[in-house]
């Protein structure tokens, strides 16, 4: 017999399909007023041993949604967690009405995460439509940063696809004094650490993935650093060090390829 959490899949939309997870827009009851959820299902993997996959499953799955708690307890925004189902690889998560900032910068909305160029890409939304200058926007994303950072939270994946900027229509009537949140998302290679070093690596991921989406992405990535200081305080010399360590390592080890 089917648990719960799968029944829910069954009637759920899949919305998109990786290696690891396939990801669902569904509801927890059958009313339609009810706000929806996203069910991220860490499925079977066929090629490992099934108590090995079990292990990992149940490891991923708590420890993504531990990573969030301990993020939501620290003033981070995040998506607020519905539900967990270790057993069956099932993570429940508030539903973001929004867009990914990969898709509100230039160069981002152009291709998907594949590398495909998208069906209709003028009708994904624009950064106007958010009512929000990018300079402010690259602010919100240091402040994030920060904020999940002196949580002693690594998100290990961070890119502007893992970053949510919430629609202003499902936004404003509950804050009608901002037009939008920045929202992190996508906890799946998380852990906690208060080393430097892994703070460094994470601002790194997030540098390169700014220079490889977005173009002339130099300015942008600048303006997170500096809101990201602010936030971080006397904590800030130590980490910016060890960035540039780690740019230096990162130029190494292209130059040998």
């Amino acid at each position: 017999m089917a648990s719960a959490s799968l029944n829910l899949i069954s009637g759920a939309t899949l919305i998109s399909q990786g290696a690891e997870a396939k990801v669902y827009k569904a509801r927890l009851t059958s009313e339609p007023s009810d706000p929806a959820v996203l069910l991220k299902h860490r499925f079977r993997k066929g090629y490992r041993h099934p108590t090995l996959d079990g292990s990992l499953t149940r490891a991923r799955v708590a420890g993504e949604a531990r990573a969030l708690l301990k993020c939501l307890r620290a003033g981070v925004n995040v998506p607020g967690l519905r539900m967990v189902d270790a057993v069956e690889g099932v993570l429940g998560i508030e539903w973001i009405d929004g867009q990914s900032v990969r898709k509100l910068l230039p160069g981002g909305a152009g291709e998907d995460e594949d590398g495909a160029s998208e069906d209709d890409p003028e009708d994904a939304d624009s950064l106007n439509e958010y009512d929000i200058p990018v300079d402010i926007l690259m602010q919100l994303i240091g402040q994030e940063i920060a904020k999940m950072h002196l949580a002693d939270v690594i998100h290990g994946d961070l890119t502007t696809s893992n970053m949510m900027l919430r629609h202003p229509s499902s936004f404003k009537s509950r804050h009608p004094t901002l037009s939008t949140e920045l929202v992190l998302i996508d906890f799946g290679l998380s852990f906690h650490s208060s080393l430097i070093e892994d703070k460094a690596v994470d601002l790194y991921v997030l540098e390169r993935a700014f220079s490889s989406t977005h173009p002339d992405s130099e300015p942008l990535f600048a303006s997170v650093l500096t809101a990201y200081e602010q936030r971080m305080g006397k904590d800030w010399t130590a980490i910016g060090r060890r960035l540039d360590d780690v740019r230096l390592r990162g130029r190494k080890r292209s130059m040998v390829g």
